[in-house]
């Protein structure tokens, strides 16, 4: 991978759905190793451009990694004496903004890259989610996809469910009712996913599953595959209605069930007293 710096870094960390820290010097005072506005971006196992380097960075980096490690949003003001924090000779004063952006925990596999698939994904593109389109048809894998959304190839889809995270979100709308049946009997063997569903009809949806019942699987689990997907309010057959509906019914049960994760950030009553003794001490330029 080329050698990316910070806003590069922050764009490549947001599409791939990975957590990141943004250090930003807000404040100098004396000498110090990098002007008030540098930024670097701290990942749990790069970095991206610097702040200065030496033991301040150092210092920096292993308390954004530890703000990684909690996996919640957060910002922290952390004022740094050089000399007596850093033991950098310097001797300068920095105040650093440390601004943690979680990782993505909404994971979405669709299973099948036609019509609906396509339009699903220009939705899902402005969701704080990360999405597999997944197909054995490499010929439909040709169109560009939004940042937040990969192609990947299976000759045997039912594979990628072994694959997939815990509490995934899982959509089957395949070309094929034979794969459709299939992805649903490996689904109910590996209950690991947080939401399931599939395209068709209540009369397809019925069929599937008494033959599900019928190989075995109890009849409260087949319950939890919700099909006919979508929310039933929202009316229409074109794709983009049909991925209206579905996107709809995805984003109503996400919010349900999600807390979103946010850490302890610096109060106002903090920096506010942070500020006020820089001013006074001469650190905060007016």
């Amino acid at each position: 991978m080329a050698i990316l710096n910070w806003s590069a870094a922050i764009q490549h960390c947001q599409q791939r759905g990975s957590g990141y820290v943004i250090a930003t010097i807000i404040n100098t005072q004396g000498s110090t190793p990098r002007d008030g506005g540098s930024k670097m971006v701290i990942t749990t196992d790069a970095t991206y451009d610097t702040i200065g380097g030496g033991q301040l960075e150092f210092l920096l980096v292993q308390q954004a990694r530890e703000l990684l490690a909690q996996n919640k949003t957060c910002q922290i003001l952390k004022p740094i004496p050089l000399a007596a924090e850093a033991a950098q000779c310097c001797g300068g004063n920095v105040t650093v903004m440390l601004e943690a952006f979680a990782a993505c925990s909404w994971q979405i596999a669709l299973f099948g890259a036609g019509h609906v698939c396509q339009s699903l994904v220009t939705i899902l593109a402005g969701l704080p989610c990360q999405v597999r389109v997944i197909d054995n048809r490499p010929e439909l894998m040709t169109n560009s996809l939004p940042a937040n959304c990969r192609y990947e190839f299976y000759a045997d889809p039912t594979e990628t469910i072994a694959h997939l995270p815990d509490d995934a979100w899982v959509i089957i709308f395949t070309h094929d009712h034979a794969l459709d049946y299939a992805l649903c009997k490996t689904l109910l063997s590996d209950q690991r996913w947080a939401y399931a569903g599939m395209i068709g009809s209540q009369t397809k949806a019925l069929r599937f599953r008494k033959r599900l019942v019928d190989a075995g699987f109890a009849a409260q689990a087949i319950e939890k595959i919700y099909s006919p997907i979508g929310l039933p309010e929202v009316k229409g057959k074109l794709p983009m209605e049909v991925a209206v509906s579905i996107a709809a019914q995805l984003q109503s049960l996400y919010y349900q069930r999600v807390t979103v994760q946010s850490g302890l950030s610096t109060s106002w009553r903090d920096i506010k007293t942070i500020m006020q003794v820089q001013k006074t001490t001469g650190i905060l330029c007016e």
